[in-house]
């Protein structure tokens, strides 16, 4: 049934479930979704709450009811003030929304496989589903949106019998009916032995890797140079980062996980990648926050060549969550309107979206274009 073009936001509540639900990212969308539902704090960086998505009836924040899985002990609103301690989330924030942080706390499942664990594959997606199924039964949803919001993983090796704990929970997800989206660069549903499982889900799903900073830049950039006709002879670039992502991506193998969609970018927009490299290093005291330098080597008339050098200061979690939110709530809209497969409208937000234009301006207009569509309910 197609909805008003001034349909409000959607009455009904929705699930939120989180991989990697005790992570710095997770932490800050449910405090900030809390904060911003309750008036304490506004909704910066949130593109859905904008003018152009006010008639898309994307469920309310005060409508999401959070979940997930994790393998850390560390409850919510502990991570919550940490968090704050390091200056992620405002000071006072993680008391103002603690009972929100606890209540999402009790929906939190132990993930895996843990060491040890002798499950097969079918045996961790079937807990898993039912874990989510549970989710949804229990808290009275209408539907619950799956997120991988965890801890990059290394690639999988060729010909490796088992799926990776990404694919495990990607499974999971569409088993138990759900939206999903990988905000991760990890494999999830990019695996030949989900091909199958993926096109028969009949649910919506998106993803992967989230756009958040260098990536986001060089989505700008790149286009400038080959619009203007400015010869790209090299990009280099470098990723200064601590907590949990630094200590993860310091295995050479989730770092190469990570920074294929950041060349990603640059290839398709350019037609070639460039010369150079980007490199990500583990600095520790940097805690939660993030430099990453970009060196653009190019040439204009006559030969000339030139320079470009950028800068990106940052906390990840702050730029990660609200786009988290977004999903949720598109992903959630989208499967009410019946939509099912791949959402290319959604490549805005991903480093490795479901197909469409690789620069920010075109995806922002498939994106603008989607939410019309999703106020006409199709």
């Amino acid at each position: 049934m197609s909805l008003p073009t001034d349909a409000p936001q959607s009455a009904a509540r929705t699930g939120v479930w989180l991989i990697g639900a005790r992570g710095s990212v997770a932490a800050t969308a449910a405090a900030g979704c809390a904060a911003v539902a309750a008036g304490i704090q506004p909704a910066t960086g949130m593109v859905t709450e904008t003018p152009p998505f006010a008639a898309s009836g994307l469920p309310a924040l005060s409508s999401l009811v959070f979940g997930g899985h994790d393998t850390a002990a560390c409850p919510l609103p502990k991570r919550a003030e940490e968090l704050a301690g390091a200056g992620v989330l405002p000071h006072g924030l993680p008391a103002a929304v603690r009972g929100e942080l606890a209540a999402a706390d009790t929906e939190i499942r132990t993930g895996g496989p843990l060491p040890g664990d002798t499950r097969s594959d079918q045996e961790l997606i079937d807990a898993f589903a039912q874990d989510i199924t549970a989710f949804t039964r229990r808290t009275g949803v209408a539907r619950t949106v799956v997120l991988n919001v965890a801890s990059t993983e290394p690639a999988p090796v060729p010909g490796e019998a088992r799926l990776p704990a990404s694919s495990l929970y990607a499974a999971a997800a569409l088993r138990a009916g759900c939206p999903y989206v990988n905000f991760t660069p990890s494999t999830g549903l990019h695996h030949h032995g989900l091909e199958a499982l993926a096109h028969s889900a009949g649910v919506p799903y998106a993803g992967r890797d989230g756009k958040t900073g260098q990536t986001l830049l060089r989505a700008v950039l790149a286009p400038m140079f080959q619009q203007r006709a400015l010869d790209v002879r090299a990009w280099s670039g470098t990723n200064l980062l601590g907590g949990g992502d630094g200590a993860a991506l310091a295995d050479s193998r989730a770092a190469a996980a990570k920074n294929a969609g950041k060349n990603r970018v640059l290839e398709d927009t350019l037609g070639t990648l460039p010369e150079g490299e980007v490199h990500i290093d583990d600095v520790p005291q940097l805690g939660e926050w993030k430099t990453a330098w970009d060196h653009v080597a190019f040439e204009g008339f006559l030969g000339s060549r030139m320079i470009l050098q950028t800068i990106w200061q940052g906390c990840d979690s702050a730029l990660a969550a609200p786009l988290v939110l977004d999903l949720a709530r598109l992903l959630a809209r989208s499967h009410e309107a019946g939509l099912t497969g791949p959402r290319p409208e959604l490549g805005f937000y991903f480093k490795d979206p479901d197909g469409g234009p690789p620069a920010l301006g075109p995806q922002y207009a498939a994106l603008l274009g989607f939410a019309g569509r999703l106020a006409e309910g199709r």
